[in-house]
Order: structure tokens, then C-alpha cells, then sequence
């Protein structure tokens, strides 16, 4: 397994690389994240309607990804990827609500052996984050945390640091960015540097906005008066159908209040003489949700395996190491955030296979294209054992309140199964593998047939045209790559990695 690791690290440009990275002061790093915030609903990637002048800021002066996806189609398993730089299936994180293990190894943890201080700020997602679960961001390396278990709205719950839930007054983000910059001034005190992950339960539904955001958008309703969408009813916690205009009027005030929090983060950095040597990195956590899917130049939505469904909005500000503004057509992922991190901190890694690889070649202009394939996997749960809990239910049970209701309940609940043995069965679900510039996707249909579809993401990027009937070697070759991807995967998800 260590032969293995080094020469997956080798091959992703994180070995070799140590040396050199941390022969400069170590930035303070703040990591970014939006809830259900795809691609297109940003200014700077042309959307008609939403209004984001901080991250347009930020992607005309800093690094823009404009190929970034999130490491899954939906959120729990794409935080799982954020935090680990695996593959979800890896831990058992198949879909929302279900949690990390505990024996995974996260970027605060790595930051924490850097000597940072770590904090958790906003959605948690993977377990619950009372004092007591195995799982809380506590226990996965923070050294604090004010989280939820969920998301959120105006007026939001959270526990802070594992405590009972406090309700905080006021607009979600906003709450956030007040409390990451306290932590920042504490650090800044004592001279030290400082890790923080910032995950904001925007834009998110159910959805809502302050009067002035709200205000902005005024006109969407007469513009949008006919079509319904389904989503919670601030009221009831229940499904309800609204017209898309009033829906997306209330989404667009919360990206735009977000964007907003983020300029107020920025501008404190600039002011406490901060800004030069922080890496600031924004994404989204999947593509934009269905009832809210406007104006998207790619197929699909949040929890499809097509381009729509992962694509999302990735920048990084770091003046020290990128003076000038870059962009790169460079595919990247959430899972890329932990090696390159170790790349950064020179920390070691343990000895168990990433899904990511080292950015900092990208971010510095020496390359031009990722080398290796990229994996996204819907892991069918229908055929799972659920007889041997991974972690006892009483430390799943969530704490915070939110207003979408779920089995009666307004908190969340999590789950974990031990897998030790692989079926046949284990290999289906949605799945897609890119590997340069084509894509294969695959899909079971409920009688077991496969569909199998090819794509050239470079002339085709909204995936139009299934070329699989004219390059049958192509997807031959794609499905044995995705297919020992897998096997690696689900050798993963038995445990394997956990043992010495």
C-alpha cells in the first residue's frame, strides 16, 4: 500500500514539491464554500439576473477555475471529498446525511500538525456536531467550531464547539464572517497563523433574503409568473410549489448576501495587513438544485453525474504566490484540496490512496491540463446491508433545528455501515469518468440495462452528442479505467485503508 501512495503522490506533483513550498512564510489559509451554489449563478460567468460583485472581484484579480467541480452531484459526499481528498464512496458517505468515519484523515487535522489553528465555521453534513459524536469537527481536527448539523436560514441555530444550540440573530452569512474574522483577530494577536473552513448554508432552500437583497430582484416575479417548482415552505417545513420568479428572487438575495459576507472578509484581511500571504478559496458544494436551474449552459442539475450537476464556481485569491490575475480551463475538484495543502505545508500524508492531486503547478502556470482522471459515483444504497452501524445511532442524532422537515423531524440524523465484503451490486449507481478531454457516463436502468454514453467535453461541453456508437474502443478503454477506479474505491470502503 506505501508503494502505492508515494507513487500516487509522485504522479500528482506532491512529493519533490515540499521543499520548495515551504521555503516561503506559510500562508494563512480560508477555505470557502457555498450550498448548493452552481456554476452559473455568478456574474463574472455571465448569469442574467444574479448580482456577485466580490466574487467577480475575485475572479477578475485572482485565480479562476473555470472548470472546478465539486467532488460529488450532492452535499454531504462532496464535504466528505473537501475534507479528505477521497472519493466519498471511499468512507461510506454515499449521499446527504450520511457521515465521515472516524479513522479518515482531514485537511484540519494536516493543518493542525502544521501548528495552524483550526476552525469550523457554518454546515457540517458529516455526522452530527455535538460534543459527544466521534464525528463533530472537534473530533476531525478543529480546534473550534461553531457548526450546524444542516442548514440554514435567516436567524440560524448553531453549537458552538459541541454545546446545545444558540440562535444567532441576523443573516446566516453575515453571522459567519463575523464570527471567522473574530477567530482570525485572536490568531493575529498571538502571532500565529490560521486555518478556518467557512461552509455557508447559502443558497440553499428553503430559501430567503433581508428587504434590501430581496429588493434587488424585485422584478423576477413578472418575469417568471407561470412555471411552478417545488421546494420547503418557510411555514411548514413541508414540500410546497411556489412560481419560479418569487423562488428565484429569494435565492438570488441569498447568493447575493453571501457574496457580500465574502467582500466583508476580504476587506478585513486588506485592513489588518492579512491579504498578501491568504490563500482565500471560494467553491460551491454541488450544481444548482432543480428548483432553482435557470440558465445553465450545462446538462443536468445538483444529484446528476453531468456536467450541470458538478460544475461549480472555484477561485482563490493569494497575491504572495499569484500576483497577477490567471485563469485556467485546468480541471480541479474539492478533492484537490488536501494534497494541495500537504503540498503547502510539507506535512505528511497517511498511507492510504487519494482521489486529488497537488494544485500548485496549475495555480503557478506549468501546467496547462490534469494528467489523471477524474471519477464521480452516485453509490447505489438500495442493496446495502444495514445491519452493523459504523457509529452507534445515538452519536448520529443531529441537535441543531432547521426549518425543512424530514420523517417529522426538524433536526438531522446521521448513518455509517460497516461493508466488508463486495458485491457485484456495489458497482452500480450513476457514474461518470473523465479522462482528458472525454467523458463516459453510465447509468442502470431499473431492469439492470446499462446506458452508455461518450462525450468530448472540448467541443461538446454541454454534452449533446453521445459519441459511444462511434468510438466503441474509447468507451471500452474508459469503462476499464473507471472499473479498476472502482475496485480501488470499494477496497476503501471495506476498511482496508484503516488497518496497519
Amino acid at each position: 500500500m506505501k508503494t502505492f501512495v508515494t507513487a500516487c503522490l509522485l504522479a500528482a506533483g506532491i512529493l519533490g514539491q515540499v521543499s520548495s513550498a515551504t521555503a516561503e512564510p506559510l500562508p494563512n489559509v480560508l477555505l470557502l464554500m457555498g450550498d448548493d451554489h452552481g456554476w452559473e449563478e455568478t456574474g463574472y460567468n455571465g448569469h442574467p439576473h444574479v448580482k456577485t460583485p466580490v466574487l467577480d472581484e475575485m475572479a477578475a484579480t485572482g485565480f479562476r477555475f473555470d472548470r472546478f467541480y465539486a467532488g460529488h452531484p450532492s452535499c454531504s459526499p462532496t464535504r466528505a471529498s473537501f475534507m479528505t481528498g477521497r472519493h466519498p464512496n471511499r468512507m461510506g458517505t454515499f449521499t446527504p446525511g450520511w457521515s465521515i468515519r472516524p479513522e479518515e484523515f482531514t485537511i484540519a487535522q494536516l493543518m493542525h500538525r502544521a501548528s495552524f489553528p483550526t476552525a469550523h465555521f457554518g454546515k457540517w453534513h458529516l455526522g452530527a456536531v455535538k460534543a459527544e459524536s466521534p464525528v463533530n469537527p472537534g473530533k476531525m481536527g478543529f480546534d473550534e467550531w461553531l457548526s450546524h448539523d444542516n442548514f440554514f436560514e435567516l436567524n440560524p441555530s448553531f453549537s458552538r464547539n459541541g454545546g446545545p444550540p444558540e440562535v444567532f440573530q441576523g443573516e446566516s452569512s453575515e453571522i459567519l464572517i463575523r464570527e471567522t474574522m473574530s477567530f482570525i483577530d485572536r490568531q493575529q494577536a498571538q502571532g500565529k497563523p490560521f486555518f478556518a473552513v467557512v461552509w455557508f448554508g447559502s443558497p440553499h432552500e428553503p430559501y430567503s433574503g433581508l428587504p434590501a437583497d430581496l429588493a434587488l430582484y424585485d422584478d423576477l416575479p413578472a418575469k417568471y409568473p407561470d412555471k411552478m417548482v417545488k421546494l420547503t415552505s418557510n411555514e411548514t417545513g413541508q414540500q410546497t410549489q411556489r412560481p419560479l420568479g418569487e423562488v428565484l428572487r429569494e435565492r438570488y438575495a441569498e447568493i447575493t448576501a453571501m457574496d457580500r459576507a465574502i467582500g466583508t472578509l476580504r476587506r478585513h484581511l486588506a485592513e489588518h495587513g492579512l491579504k498578501e500571504n491568504t490563500l482565500l478559496f471560494y467553491c460551491g458544494d454541488n450544481g444548482t438544485s432543480a428548483d432553482a436551474s435557470l440558465a445553465c449552459p450545462f446538462r443536468g442539475v445538483k444529484g446528476q453525474v453531468y456536467e450541470g450537476g458538478v460544475l461549480v464556481p472555484g477561485l482563490i485569491e493569494w497575491p504572495a504566490r499569484i500576483p497577477q490575475p490567471r485563469s485556467t480551463m485546468a480541471r480541479a475538484s474539492t478533492s484537490d484540496l488536501l494534497p494541495t495543502l500537504q503540498a503547502i505545508t510539507g506535512q505528511p500524508l497517511p498511507d492510504r490512496p487519494l482521489d486529488g492531486r497537488n494544485l500548485l503547478p496549475i495555480l503557478d502556470g506549468t501546467l496547462a491540463a490534469r494528467p489523471e482522471p477524474m471519477g464521480f459515483w452516485e453509490f447505489d444504497t438500495k442493496h446495502l446491508d444495514k445491519s452493523q452501524p459504523y457509529i452507534d445511532p445515538e452519536l448520529q442524532r443531529g441537535t441543531t433545528p432547521l426549518v425543512k422537515k424530514s420523517g417529522g423531524l426538524s433536526t438531522r440524523n446521521f448513518t455509517n455501515f460497516r461493508h466488508p465484503k463486495i458485491s457485484p451490486e456495489d458497482y452500480r449507481g450513476p457514474r461518470s469518468f473523465i479522462d482528458g478531454d472525454r467523458k463516459l457516463v453510465i447509468h442502470e436502468s431499473k431492469g439492470g440495462q446499462q446506458k452508455v454514453e461518450l462525450f468530448d467535453l472540448k467541443k461538446d461541453p454541454g454534452e449533446t452528442k453521445d459519441l459511444a456508437a462511434d468510438e466503441p474502443k474509447q468507451v471500452e478503454t474508459l469503462q476499464e479505467k473507471l472499473r479498476a477506479w472502482q475496485d480501488s474505491v470499494l477496497h476503501s470502503l471495506t476498511g482496508a485503508d484503516y488497518t496497519p
